[in-house]
C-alpha cells in the first residue's frame, strides 16, 4: 500500500507534513465486519506560526507527495492548504492543554522510554491513564521498535528524512523504501487510496475498497509480508503526525473515510488476515493516533444491521465510529479526481467535515 506525505516550505520557511494512517479498532471474526473495520489499515495551542502548502500539491495514495508535472488546464488544480490554525489553550486539541493535564504520567513515561519525544509519551498517555498499564505498552512498544520492528522503523525515519532533504517533500523514497513495495504499490494506486489534508490540519485517509484487487495482490504477497508493509505505513504516518503537533500546536489525528460503493463481496481471506494482525497491532504500537473512523455508503442490504455492528466495537471505538452516507463520494468512479480537481477536493473535504462534525 502506498501512504500519502506531503512536506511543504511557507514563506518564512515553515513546514506543513501531510499524511494518513490506519485504523485502529479490533476487527470482528465476521468477514464482512471485519472488512469494513480493518479497511483503515490501508488504510482525520500552542501559537503556531500559520503554513501553507503550494497550490499545486498533488495527493497521491500512501504517501502525499508534492508533482512537478504540471495540472491538466481542464480542471482546477488542488489546493492542499494548511493554516495552521491556533488552537486556545483550554480546547481538547490543545497539544499544552493535554500536556498539562497528563503532565506527571507523561514524566514518568520518560523514564521508561526516554528517546521518545514528549508527544509521544503523550500519546500513550493518553491511551493508557493507568501508569502501570501506560509504562507495560510504552515498553512493549519500545520493544518492537528495538527488535522485530526495528528494520521498519529505520527504513521509515531514512526515508522520511529523505524525502525531506530538497526543502519540500519527495515521495519516491518513501515509497521505494516501504517493505515489498514492488509488489504492492501495483494495486494500491490513486484510483482506491488517497491520504487528503484539512484545512485544520488533520488527515483524511481514503480508501475504495472495491477499488483494490485484494485476491489477485494476495497472490503476489504473503500475510506476513503485507504486515509488514502496513506497520511501515503506521510508522510513517507517526513520524509526520507528530511533527506537524509539535509545529502547530495542536493534536493531529487521522481521520478514516472507508467508502464501502460497489462492494460487493467479503474480501480475500488471506488480506483480512493481513489487515486483522495490522490491527491489531496499531492501539499498542501507535496510540492516540486515531481519530473518527466513517463507513461510508454502506449497501443498502447491510444498512439495516449497522445497530448490530457497533456494540461489537470497543466502547473506545464506537464513540468515534460512524456509519454514513457520503453523496459526493458515492458518484465518482474512482478518487483519482481528488487529486488533480480543486473544486471535487474541496467538495470531497467538506463532506467529511459535514459527517464528522
Amino acid at each position: 500500500m502506498r501512504l500519502d506525505l506531503a512536506q511543504t516550505r511557507d514563506a518564512r520557511g515553515g513546514h506543513a507534513d501531510d499524511f494518513a494512517l490506519p485504523c485502529s479498532v479490533e476487527p470482528s471474526q465476521n468477514p464482512m465486519l471485519s472488512f469494513l473495520v480493518s479497511a483503515p489499515a490501508y488504510t482525520l495551542t500552542g501559537a503556531a506560526a500559520p503554513m501553507r502548502t503550494a497550490a499545486t500539491s498533488r495527493l497521491t495514495p500512501l504517501f502525499m507527495q508534492e508533482s512537478d508535472v504540471a495540472e491538466p488546464a481542464t480542471v482546477t488544480p488542488v489546493d492542499t492548504r494548511f493554516s495552521g490554525v491556533v488552537v486556545p489553550t483550554g480546547s481538547k486539541s490543545s497539544l499544552q492543554t493535554q500536556l498539562d493535564a497528563n503532565r506527571a504520567l507523561v514524566d514518568a513515561l520518560g523514564a521508561a522510554a526516554p528517546e521518545m519525544s514528549e508527544v509521544e509519551r503523550l500519546r500513550f498517555a493518553m491511551a493508557f491513564p493507568e501508569q502501570a498499564e501506560a509504562v507495560d505498552a510504552i515498553k512493549e512498544a519500545q520493544a518492537w521498535r528495538a527488535g522485530a520492528g526495528k528494520s521498519i522503523v529505520e527504513s521509515a525515519a531514512a526515508a522520511v528524512k529523505a524525502a525531506r532533504a530538497g526543502g519540500g517533500w519527495d515521495n519516491e523514497p518513501v515509497r521505494a523504501a516501504a517493505p515489498h513495495a514492488a509488489a504492492l504499490n501495483n494495486y494500491i494506486t490513486p484510483k482506491n487510496v488517497l491520504t487528503l489534508n484539512t484545512a485544520e490540519g488533520d488527515l483524511v485517509y481514503v480508501i475504495r475498497a472495491s477499488g483494490i484487487e485484494d485476491k489477485e495482490m494476495m497472490s503476489k504477497v504473503s500475510v506476513d509480508q503485507l504486515v509488514e508493509f502496513l506497520l511501515y505505513v503506521k510508522e510513517v504516518h507517526w513520524i509526520c503526525v507528530n511533527a506537524r503537533t509539535e509545529q502547530t500546536g495542536r493534536l493531529c489525528e487521522v481521520v478514516f473515510a472507508n467508502d464501502i460503493t460497489g462492494t460487493r463481496k467479503a474480501p480475500d481471506p488471506d488480506f483480512s488476515k493481513a489487515l486483522t494482525g495490522s490491527s491489531k497491532s496499531y492501539t499498542k504500537l501507535y496510540p492516540s493516533l486515531a481519530g473518527p473512523t466513517l463507513i461510508l455508503n454502506l449497501p443498502f442490504i447491510l444498512q439495516a444491521f449497522v445497530g448490530l455492528f457497533k456494540p461489537l466495537f470497543p466502547k473506545a471505538v464506537q464513540a468515534r465510529l460512524k456509519f454514513e452516507k457520503a453523496k459526493y463520494l458515492s458518484t465518482m468512479k474512482e478518487l483519482t479526481p481528488l487529486t488533480n480537481d480543486k473544486n471535487a477536493l474541496n467538495t470531497f473535504l467538506a463532506e467529511v467535515k459535514s459527517i464528522v462534525a
